[in-house]
């Protein structure tokens, strides 16, 4: 995916040289888990991930333009959900801590979305969340997305299982916001 830019805002690809600043975000007890992850014990496994999973799959790093910081990750996760319309993403994103409250993920993926759309010809994009992180569900809500599905399933990395819930807009629906 391309670098994209909102008013606060600077998504780009990331970079090896974000290690340091993906494992300031990602070791935090508060981050990884109600998203089905824990939380990152090193530098080397931050380093990982954007090599395994963030670059591979289009995941973009969350840059406040106001000091240049990385304060999170939003983007393509690699899963689709044919039921909702081929072509068809999943989005997924993070935020450090100290940022919460401040509108930052909803504007990147409303600027995801707008990409998704009208630069790349997705017919849906969608998101889930694990009951109880109402804050991911918040994100969804205010980016137009609507309750598609709910089901239980097994939640690898944390090795329990959780009612999932997924929610999507379709390119028809975000024309008409």
């Amino acid at each position: 995916m391309e670098i994209l830019e909102t008013a606060r805002l600077l998504l780009r690809p990331f970079t090896m040289d974000d290690a340091q600043a993906v494992y300031a975000y990602a070791s935090h007890p508060e981050i990884g888990p109600p998203a089905g992850w824990n939380p990152h014990s090193s530098v080397d496994e931050s380093r990982r991930v954007i090599e395994t999973i963030f670059m591979p799959a289009h995941t973009l790093a969350v840059v406040r333009k106001s000091d240049g910081r990385l304060i999170g990750s939003a983007g393509y996760v690699g899963k689709h959900r044919p039921e909702l319309g081929l072509p068809s993403e999943e989005v997924g994103y993070a935020l450090a801590r100290d940022c919460w409250g401040q509108g930052l993920i909803p504007e990147a993926v409303e600027a995801i979305l707008r990409h998704a759309f009208m630069e790349e010809g997705y017919a849906a994009i969608w998101a889930a969340y694990y009951d109880g992180n109402w804050k991911s569900r918040r994100v969804m809500c205010k980016c137009g997305m609507t309750d598609r599905l709910s089901q239980w399933e097994k939640v690898e990395q944390l090795g329990v299982n959780r009612l999932a819930h997924y929610m999507a807009i379709t390119k028809r629906e975000w024309e008409k916001r």
